[in-house]
């Protein structure tokens, strides 16, 4: 696009501390840092000292060293105590994943990466029981929508780069995908709770901003088409964007002015591409245009990362003001255990996430959604909009008889200004024969002299008056049959919406299944709700296993244990993770077949899908066309109205032309007689 319409970023608010017996001047400079990037460095500091604390002073939960510490829980207004430093390095890390968001959400558009790198940290390295907003579902949450947001702030830049067509669809896919893993936290029943009244707003500027990403990203396919120079191609990536826009704006009500300027951008944008795209197809290539899910699917790029936190790093921290404190032997040997548990959780994500992508791209390319596999429900009531527009034609039951008088009253005139002309057309006719007549007749006389007098000057104008007319009305008179035919068509329609609610019902479509069709849909939506079920356990068994690996602390056991003994312990102590590793290779294994049990089921569905998707396209287009009848009324009503008008005029010239066509003639026989007599 010519310039980029920016979207509103979502950014989180600060939490509040309370209580801690720490060095009221430390305490002070790092909760209430500056709303800015020197902020971010204050806490990343205070971060990282806290974080060398805890390795030497057992202030941690239950240890002899721990105070209270209070911080406030964002969403419920709550104060919250725990007598462990880990909850005060949690509270500084959100804050500091907030800051960034809030910066990032500012007009220089940077820092979201650096507000994922945060909540990643957090979900992955502290409890997920402090507090409602720093629960493992909250921060998957934070994470993906500030994923989403940076890779949005990518693609503004790469916009006004110039940047590929088809790198610029990748890139806006890619924040599709993001978004749409936020929304699917947004609609989780849990999250839902624990966000309370934020989480509508939230769900309804991510779903906005879902189809609105998938239209920009459907524009820049239909644009590489276009370099391409595959027309029919260009034009359904165009209608796909069109639709998806659409769509946007539908789910922009509520949104701010600024949202509705950068939709309305958009629209004449890609409004504008899909029309010419259209009219260039329909009138110079002539090319077949494809069906949209027969085109190979976006795939996302995620150019963009959750910037990692190292608090041990020099670099932010400053040096280690504890460093005298204890010996680090004990923080080494369980860092290195440390190092174990991480390097366990990568080898079982690197085959979930592998097992993860190959069921989301197979769902993909299936397009199955469990909640719309059958849409039967649809059929079986009205529609709102149609429920409307009967509603509204019920207290104006004067429509359908206005529509029809004011097409009489129109044709009527029509037919007077047709009978006006003909007559003059037949009176001139009339007397170029009487004229022609004579001519012959001086032509047989002996001694007649000279040639008969030219054609009357009156006639001659009333000759060219009337071909004007002629020509106004043909022209019009191609319109006016336009507007009968159109009349006639919606007439039919409003008298059915006039009518009872039940011939509205029965005039809709509606599939016809047999029992072994709705065997086959029922034998589909019990796969799928296996594959759901798959998904579940395996988010449940990973959740578990983070959980594990959080609570597994073996300092006081490396105490304990001599430095040439550390492998053997390592080795005993992963051992706790054995049986969890089995249920999530169970479930990995379980994959191959429910995929295939699914593909036997989608074959047999296709024919039913098909007649379901074809009655379906039948009842949008019927309940649209309907809809369409009720909005035309008034435009139909202005048009007769017009024609009317047209035609009174045309009416009153012609009747006058008709009455000077008759003197003219009048007086051309007089003429032809005082020939013939002399």
């Amino acid at each position: 696009m010519e310039a980029v319409p920016r979207m509103p970023m979502i950014w989180l608010d600060l939490k509040e501390a309370g209580e801690f017996a720490f060095n009221p001047a430390v305490k002070k400079s790092a909760v209430n840092v500056p709303r800015d990037f020197e902020g971010c460095s204050t806490l990343r500091k205070y971060f990282g000292q806290l974080h060398y604390l805890q390795s030497r002073i057992p202030m941690g939960a239950e240890q002899e060293a721990a105070v209270p510490i209070a911080w406030t829980e964002i969403f419920s207004g709550k104060t919250v105590t725990h007598e462990d430093i880990k909850y005060e390095q949690a509270c500084v890390l959100y804050n500091l994943g907030a800051l960034h968001s809030m910066l990032g959400a500012m007009d220089k558009r940077v820092s979201e990466e650096c507000a994922a790198g945060a909540f990643t940290y957090l979900r992955d390295h502290f409890p997920h029981s402090y507090s409602v907003d720093m629960s493992h579902q909250i921060l998957n949450l934070n994470v993906n929508l500030m994923l989403g947001q940076a890779q949005e702030c990518l693609l503004e830049k790469s916009m006004l780069d110039n940047r590929k067509s088809f790198l610029v669809a990748r890139i806006s896919a890619q924040v599709v995908d993001y978004y749409k893993e936020a929304c699917r936290a947004l609609e989780n029943s849990e999250t839902a709770s624990l966000l309370g009244k934020i989480q509508k707003d939230w769900k309804k500027l991510v779903q906005m901003k879902i189809y609105y990403f998938a239209a920009v990203a459907h524009l820049h396919m239909g644009k590489q088409a276009e370099e391409q120079q595959k027309f029919g191609e260009r034009v359904i990536y165009f209608q796909s964007a069109l639709d998806k826009l659409n769509e946007a704006i539908k789910l922009a009500k509520g949104q701010p002015e600024t949202v509705q300027e950068a939709l309305r951008f958009t629209m004449d944008v890609i409004g504008g591409k899909y029309n010419s795209a259209k009219k260039d197809n329909d009138f110079i290539y002539h090319e077949a245009v494809p069906a949209l899910d027969t085109l190979q699917s976006v795939k996302g790029a995620p150019l963009v990362k959750a910037l990692p936190v190292n608090p041990t790093d020099p670099a932010v921290t400053g040096p280690d003001i504890f460093a005298k404190l204890v010996p680090m032997a004990a923080h080494e040997a369980s860092s290195l255990y440390s190092e174990e548990k991480a390097k366990l959780l990568r080898d079982v994500m690197a085959k979930i996430e592998a097992k993860n992508e190959v069921l989301d791209q197979f769902m993909d390319s299936m397009q199955l959604d469990p909640e719309t596999v059958d849409n039967l429900d649809m059929y079986s009531h009205i529609p709102p909009i149609l429920m409307e527009k009967c509603a509204a034609l019920s207290v104006r039951p004067d429509t359908i008889k206005n529509l029809v008088q004011s097409m009489q009253v129109l044709s009527g005139v029509f037919t007077d200004v047709e009978a006006s002309l003909k007559e003059i057309r037949d009176l001139l006719e009339e007397d170029e024969a009487q004229e022609r007549k004579l001519q012959e007749l001086l032509g047989k006389v002996p001694g007649s002299q000279g040639s008969p007098p030219p054609p009357s000057p009156g006639l001659a104008e009333v000759s060219k008056e009337c071909s004007k007319y002629m020509e106004v009305h043909e022209k019009a008179s191609f319109t006016n049959t336009q507007l009968h035919k159109a009349m006639n068509l919606h007439i039919s329609n409003l008298r059915l919406l006039s009518g009872p609610l039940d011939q509205v019902r029965a005039a809709l479509p509606s599939p016809s299944l047999t029992e072994d069709d709705k065997q086959v849909l029922q034998n589909l939506k019990r796969i799928l709700a296996k594959v759901q079920e798959m998904r579940d356990q395996r988010t449940s068994l990973e959740q578990q296993l983070r959980e594990m690996i959080q609570k597994d602390d073996i300092t006081t056991s490396l105490v304990t244990t001599d430095r040439s003994e550390m492998k053997k312990l390592f080795e005993e102590q992963l051992k706790k993770y054995d049986q969890i590793k089995v249920y999530l290779e169970q479930n990995l294994a379980a994959q191959e077949n429910v995929l295939k049990a699914l593909t036997d089921a989608n074959v047999k569905y296709a024919a039913v899908r098909k007649v379901l998707a074809e009655v379906e396209h039948k009842w949008n287009t019927t309940v649209q066309t309907l809809v369409a009848s009720y909005e035309a009324y008034d435009d139909l009503m202005k048009k007769s109205q017009e024609g009317k008008d047209f035609y009174t005029d045309l009416e009153g010239k012609a009747a006058k032309l008709l009455e000077k066509a008759r003197a003219a003639c009048q007086a051309a026989e007089a003429s032809r007689q005082q020939i013939l007599e002399k």
